[in-house]
C-alpha cells in the first residue's frame, strides 16, 4: 500500500500541469496557445509515444484529459496508451533484465504506438469524424466541478486535480486492495505461456487500471510462468491510470468502449506479433 501511495501522490503535478494547460485555453479560447496547440495534432501520435514511453502513469492520465478537452486526437490518446508501460520496466532494472532487451521493448513499443496512432488518424481524417476543437466546457459539464464560478485559472486547475485525484484514489484503491488478497493466485492460474491464449488473457490484465499488474506481470515473466507475447499484449494494453481518467472525464461512452476496444485488440495483435521479436 505505501508503493499505491506513492505512485498516486506522483500523478498530482500531471494532473495539475494538465488542468492548468486546459484552463489557459479555455480562458483565452481562439488565442495564440490554441492555435498552437491546433497545429500540433498533426504530430501528436509522435509526441505520444515518445512521451507515453516515460515510465510514469501519470502520462496517460494527463492525456486521457486533454483528449476530453479536445486537446489532443484520439490517435494521439492511443500512441499514448499503447507506448505506456507502468511499473514494467523498473521491475525488469529490479530483475537486472539486459539492458539490450529492456531498449527493445521499448523501441517496438514506440514505433507501434506511432504507427498506429497515424493509422488511426488518417483512418478518421479520411471518414470525418475527427475529434472535436478545444472545448473545456465540456469537461467541466461532465465533471460538475462548479470551477466556471471562479475566475483567473489557478482555482478551477486546482477543483479538477482535486476532483480527479479523489476519484482515482477511490477506485484505484479498491483495485489495489483486490489484486493484494485475490492478484498474485489468480495470475499465477492462468495459462500466460500458452500460444495465442497467453495474449488474450494478458491484454485483459493489462486492461485494469493499476501499476499492480505490470509489476506481476513482469515477475512471472522472469519466472517463466509469462510468454514474450503475453508479457508485450499486457505492456501495450497497460495504459496505467488513463482509461480509468478517461471514462470519468470523457462523457461519450461509445467513445471511450470504442478507445477501449482499440487498444486491447491492437494491444493482444501487437504483442503476438513483437513477441516473436523478444
Amino acid at each position: 500500500m505505501l508503493e499505491f501511495a506513492k505512485e498516486t501522490l506522483l500523478l498530482l503535478p500531471f494532473l495539475f500541469g494538465t488542468y492548468l494547460v486546459l484552463e489557459a485555453v479555455e480562458a483565452h479560447a481562439g488565442g495564440a496557445l490554441e492555435r498552437s496547440l491546433e497545429r500540433a495534432k498533426s504530430v501528436g501520435p509522435l509526441a505520444g509515444a515518445l512521451a507515453g514511453a516515460i515510465p510514469q502513469c501519470g502520462v496517460s492520465a494527463a492525456a486521457a484529459s486533454l483528449y476530453a478537452g479536445g486537446v489532443v486526437t484520439v490517435g494521439t490518446l492511443v500512441a499514448v496508451f499503447l507506448s505506456t508501460s507502468d511499473e514494467l520496466l523498473p521491475v525488469l532494472v529490479s530483475k537486472q533484465v539486459p539492458v539490450a532487451l529492456m531498449a527493445k521493448i521499448v523501441v517496438l513499443k514506440v514505433v507501434a504506438a506511432i504507427a498506429v496512432g497515424f493509422s488511426l488518424n488518417a483512418v478518421l481524417a479520411f471518414a470525418r469524424h475527427m475529434r472535436r476543437r478545444v472545448d473545456v466546457h465540456e469537461l467541466c459539464e461532465h465533471s460538475f466541478c462548479g470551477c466556471r464560478e471562479h475566475k483567473g485559472i489557478l482555482v478551477p486547475a486546482l477543483i479538477h486535480t482535486a476532483e480527479i485525484f479523489a476519484f482515482i484514489v477511490v477506485v484505484s484503491g479498491a483495485i489495489e486492495l483486490a489484486m493484494h488478497y485475490f492478484g498474485e493466485d489468480c495470475l499465477n492460474s492462468l495459462r500466460l505461456n500458452a500460444p495465442v491464449f497467453g495474449e488474450l488473457a494478458a491484454g485483459l490484465l493489462g486492461l485494469i487500471p493499476n501499476c499492480a499488474v505490470s509489476v506481476a506481470g513482469a515477475e512471472l515473466y522472469c519466472k517463466g510462468a509469462m510468454s514474450a507475447g503475453a508479457l508485450m499484449a499486457s505492456s501495450f494494453t497497460g495504459s496505467g491510470l488513463g482509461l480509468l481518467v478517461l471514462f470519468r472525464t470523457n462523457r461519450n461512452i461509445k467513445e471511450n468502449l470504442a478507445i477501449l476496444a482499440i487498444v486491447y485488440f491492437a494491444g493482444v495483435a501487437l504483442g503476438w506479433l513483437t513477441g516473436h521479436l523478444i
